[in-house]
């Protein structure tokens, strides 16, 4: 009897939406779960990619995927964003939204697949085969069209397909990718399966939106198109910044470098924008019920708004922490001592997780409010500094300075982004600071006594994530009671 009651509290707060708080914290986990779990899988065929093509071949393929990964970027031009927005409202505006949105993104994923596959060869020094030009094409618009119709479900709060989606997808790409590196290794061959993995991941989110794709025409409505976009740029400014962050670098070392010092590089930054995945689960959670409260219950906004920061910004401190101290370790285990160099840009760049992750949260309160205009000054800026610092760091001291680059840059764009929101609509996250810094000293003070004691990196790392977890247990911090708080609650109800 109990054991059923349990089972019925589980899926109703895992598959139902109940209450705001409760809401938020599902679509969250399945954010996580499904990204998580998915990137884990991928985890397993990049270390072994890396090995076994080398630093030049890892560097080719890591070079062509940071392309795709900008272009997808401009191929959206912030519409997802506003299209989760305005269907969060109501059930017709979803509709057409949907449809609309749909038309104005096949135009533009058709306009940059054009460039992929004629522009390419113009923009780098890097050897570039047509082979991989084509899989590179091919994965940018299934993983475009895949990305684009998942995010119905956001708008919807039914993140469980979306994770669904993901891990299938990742799945598959981790299968044929582990197939095809040991019997064809090349990163012609690689791109390929991820874009058969990108492509079954398309065909089921297909599947589950078929009655909103068959309405697509007649639902499509052309005066849309004008407000969507007027809402939809400032998005892609803060869409490009994001991307332009994690990728350019990657893009202007290849200017200046050979593929093997593009591939030590993306050892580096792979993993943190991995992690960069975290704040964007609780923002996947955080953000329609923010659109919702924006017109509902402003005080009830602000207290979901400081429950985000502060959730988000708990998890920084052990992430950052422990990254500089093993990075040597992280690159040695899993790419091999080849990729050493690595160490020093991933110590770095391990640095920005403490900004970024608390600004992704900030960011979107700020377009739940729709004043994203406001913020179209700070991107341009952060932009442009962040190019500036590439064109003079990388050639003075190499893939180094473009991990200083892009610190430098996301702590200033952080700093004004936190300043806006506060003139918006001030918060305040008093009280909440005290004890997972403390934490964060004694987990640092754990992992040094076990280095010198010589322990695995896999005894390391979660022994420290448990010191610091539990130390937060300890100190009673506020935000992990109000989390502890709300699951238990919920699981009682």
């Amino acid at each position: 009897m109990i054991r059923d009651m349990t089972n019925s509290g589980l899926r109703r707060f895992l598959f139902k939406n109940t209450s705001t708080s409760q809401t938020i914290v599902k679509n969250t986990f399945w954010l996580s779960f499904g990204e998580i779990t998915g990137r884990l899988l991928r985890v397993l065929i990049i270390v072994f990619a890396a090995r076994i093509l080398g630093a030049a071949g890892w560097g080719t393929f890591s070079y062509m995927t940071s392309l795709a990964a900008i272009l997808t970027v401009f191929s959206d031009i912030g519409i997802s964003g506003v299209m989760i927005r305005e269907a969060a409202k109501s059930e017709e505006a979803k509709k057409t939204y949907f449809a609309t949105s749909s038309v104005i993104k096949l135009v533009l994923i058709a306009a940059s697949l054009v460039f992929i596959l004629f522009g390419t060869d113009y923009i780098t020094g890097i050897p570039l085969s047509r082979g991989i030009i084509y899989a590179t094409g091919i994965l940018f618009v299934f993983d475009s069209l895949r990305r684009f119709g998942t995010s119905l479900f956001r708008a919807e709060e039914r993140m469980e397909l979306e994770a669904l989606i993901n891990i299938v997808t990742q799945v598959i790409i981790v299968g044929i990718g582990f197939l095809v590196i040991f019997t064809l290794p090349s990163p012609e061959s690689l791109a390929t399966a991820y874009a058969i993995g990108a492509g079954a991941g398309l065909i089921i989110t297909i599947y589950f939106l078929r009655d909103y794709i068959s309405k697509t025409f007649s639902q499509f409505n052309k005066a849309l198109i004008r407000p969507i976009i007027s809402a939809a740029w400032p998005m892609t400014l803060a869409s490009v910044f994001g991307v332009l962050l994690v990728n350019i670098d990657t893009v202007m070392i290849g200017w200046f470098y050979d593929a093997s010092q593009v591939g030590f590089y993306s050892a580096a930054q792979k993993p943190i924008a991995f992690l960069y995945l975290l704040p964007a689960f609780i923002v996947g959670g955080l953000f329609p019920a923010l659109a919702r409260l924006t017109q509902k219950s402003i005080s009830e906004f602000t207290r979901v708004l400081e429950r985000g920061i502060a959730t988000i910004t708990l998890v920084a401190y052990p992430i950052t922490l422990g990254i500089i101290f093993t990075a040597s370790q992280i690159v040695s285990v899993f790419y091999g001592s080849e990729y050493l160099p690595a160490a020093t840009s991933m110590q770095i760049l391990a640095l920005s997780v403490l900004i970024t992750f608390p600004v992704t949260v900030i960011i979107h309160a700020i377009f739940a409010q729709n004043r994203q205009r406001e913020m179209v000054p700070i991107w341009v800026m952060g932009a442009l500094v962040n190019v500036g610092l590439n064109f003079y760091l990388i050639p003075a001291i190499g893939i180094i300075g473009a991990a200083w680059a892009s610190l430098v840059t996301q702590f200033g764009t952080g700093v004004f982004m936190w300043r806006k929101l506060k003139q918006i609509n001030d918060f305040s996250l008093k009280g909440r600071f005290g004890s997972p810094i403390g934490a964060s000293v004694l987990m640092g003070l754990v992992i040094l006594l076990m280095q010198s004691l010589s322990a695995s990196f896999f005894i390391i790392v979660p022994t420290a994530f448990v010191v610091y977890f539990y130390a937060l247990y300890i100190l009673k911090d506020k935000t992990l009671y109000e989390i502890k708080t709300l699951l238990t609650r919920e699981n009682d109800s």
